[in-house]
Order: structure tokens, then C-alpha cells, then sequence
């Protein structure tokens, strides 16, 4: 394997840090915008766990909770 240049190792550091950052914020959106609907979620490392009773139904029947994980924040 090729060695990385110190500068080139320093930037690829750099985006990696603002592209954790950038999905802890969505993270964070998506855990306010399912509260605001009333289902309770948290952050488990990269993922985000909901949980209510008969989510999986409102889940079908709501447009606007589905949106919630595309990016409709």
C-alpha cells in the first residue's frame, strides 16, 4: 500500500470528522422530528431506535413519519 502524505492524511482526518458531525446532526433531526410526532427514539451508535406502541401501523398510514429517515426535515 502507497504511503499517504502527512498534509493528505491530515485532510482525509478532517472530512472524516465533519462527515461524523454532519450525521450526528441528522441524527439529532430525526430524533426531534419523531418526537414532534410523538414517538419516542433515541441514538444507539449510528443507528436510530424508535419505539411506541403500533408504530409499525402509523408507520404504514403516515407519509409525514416515513419521511422523517428520506431527508423530509
Amino acid at each position: 500500500m502507497a504511503t499517504v502524505p502527512a498534509d493528505a492524511a491530515g485532510v482525509r482526518a478532517q472530512l472524516v470528522a465533519l462527515l461524523e458531525a454532519r450525521a450526528e446532526r441528522r441524527r439529532a433531526r430525526i430524533v426531534a422530528g419523531l418526537a414532534d410526532m410523538g414517538v419516542p427514539a433515541v441514538v444507539e451508535g449510528e443507528d436510530v431506535r424508535a419505539s411506541a406502541p403500533g408504530l409499525a401501523r402509523r408507520w404504514w398510514r403516515n407519509l409525514a413519519l416515513r419521511d422523517v429517515g428520506r431527508g423530509g426535515l
